[in-house]
C-alpha cells in the first residue's frame, strides 16, 4: 500500500464558524505539470510570491485535505479526498493506507461526530472518504452523517457515459453512500443556496458542470473554500491556467475571475482545497494581477 505521511493540519476562526484543516497527503511532484500544464516556470517566475510556499524552482505544489468546519452546533466536512485501499489508475492516489481517520480525531471529527459532508463535485480525489472499508464491504465513513452535492453536478454524471476508472469510484465512494440512503441532492442557483447557517453553496462550474465552492459568513469573517475552481494560487495571478481535466475551460476561467473579483482586496479568507500549506490567504490586487497574502492559521496536533 501507499503509506504517503501527510502533514497535521490547521484551524482558523471566523468569529461563530471554526475551519480546521485536516490533511491526507502532499501530492507528488509530478502532479503540478500533469494538472496544470500551463503553469511553466517562467509562469512561475512572474509571481515569484510563489516560492518557496506553493512552488519549486520548476512546479507548483498541491496536496489533499479536508475543511471540518464548526458551525452553529453542526460538524460539516468539505470533500473528502482520496480515501484509503481504493484501486485507481493514478499511482498517486492507489491503494493508499494513511491515518487520515485518526487525524480527524485529533482535530475534533471523529467520523461518527460528523452531521453534514459536502461533495464540491464528484471527482476521484473529493469523494474517496466518502466510503471506508468493513469487513469486504464499503460502507459510508460518516455514519451519521448527510451527503450532499449539487443536483446539477448529480445528473450530470448519472447521465454521462464513465469510463472504467470513474464507474470504480463511483462504485466504492458514491452508490454506497447512495445506497444507504445518505446522499441528498440540492439545486443551486445563481445566488447561492444556504444549507445551514452561515454555510452556503455557490456555483462554480467549469472544472465540472455542476462544481460549488462554500462560502462560510462567520460572525467576524467570511471564508471561501475553492473545491477544484481554483487548484493552485498560480491561478490568481494567471487566471487563464487552467486544469487539464476541466470539462468547459472557458467557463472554469470565468468562474474563477468572478470567484477572485468578489474576494479582492477584502478580508475574506480564500482556502484551496488543493494549496499545500499554508493553504489560506486573503486576495489582493498587485500591479494588474491578484496575489495571496497567506494566513497560516493554528496549527493542529497530530493524530496519536
Amino acid at each position: 500500500m501507499n503509506t504517503t505521511t501527510p502533514l497535521t493540519g490547521t484551524r482558523w476562526t471566523l468569529g461563530d464558524i471554526t475551519v480546521h484543516r485536516v490533511d491526507e497527503i502532499e501530492l507528488p511532484r509530478q502532479t503540478g505539470p500533469w494538472l496544470l500544464p500551463a503553469a511553466t516556470p517562467e509562469v512561475l517566475d512572474q509571481a515569484p510570491w510563489l516560492r518557496p510556499d506553493f512552488a519549486d524552482a520548476e512546479v507548483p505544489r498541491l496536496a489533499s485535505h479536508t475543511f471540518a468546519i464548526e458551525a452553529g452546533g453542526l460538524r460539516i466536512i468539505v470533500d473528502t479526498g482520496i480515501g484509503n485501499a481504493k484501486p485507481r489508475t493514478n499511482p498517486a492516489w492507489n491503494d493508499l493506507n494513511t491515518d487520515f481517520p485518526q487525524r480527524l480525531a485529533a482535530a475534533g471529527f471523529p467520523p461518527e461526530s460528523v452531521d453534514l459532508v459536502i461533495t464540491t463535485h464528484l471527482h476521484t480525489d473529493h469523494v474517496g472518504w466518502n466510503t471506508r472499508l468493513t469487513d469486504g464491504n464499503w460502507v459510508p465513513t460518516f455514519p451519521n452523517a448527510r451527503y450532499l452535492t449539487s443536483r446539477t453536478e448529480w445528473d450530470h454524471w448519472a447521465a454521462v457515459e464513465l469510463d472504467e476508472a470513474r464507474t470504480q469510484m463511483f462504485r466504492d465512494s458514491v452508490h454506497p453512500v447512495r445506497d444507504a440512503g445518505q446522499y441528498d441532492t440540492v439545486p443551486v442557483p445563481e445566488q447561492g443556496h444556504e444549507i445551514a447557517p452561515g454555510i452556503l453553496l455557490i456555483p462554480a462550474p467549469g472544472h465540472t458542470p455542476g462544481q460549488v465552492a462554500v462560502e462560510l459568513r462567520g460572525s467576524d469573517r467570511r471564508a471561501l473554500i475553492t473545491g477544484d475552481s481554483i487548484h493552485h494560487p498560480v491561478q490568481l495571478s494567471h487566471p487563464h491556467v487552467h486544469s487539464c481535466v476541466d470539462t468547459d475551460p472557458a467557463q472554469a476561467v470565468r468562474t474563477r475571475a468572478r470567484l477572485l473579483e468578489h474576494l479582492a482586496d477584502t478580508d475574506a479568507l480564500l482556502m484551496g482545497t488543493h494549496f499545500p500549506h499554508p493553504t489560506a490567504g486573503t486576495v489582493r490586487r498587485e500591479n494588474g494581477h491578484y496575489r495571496l497574502h497567506a494566513e497560516p492559521g493554528t496549527e493542529l496536533p497530530a493524530a496519536v
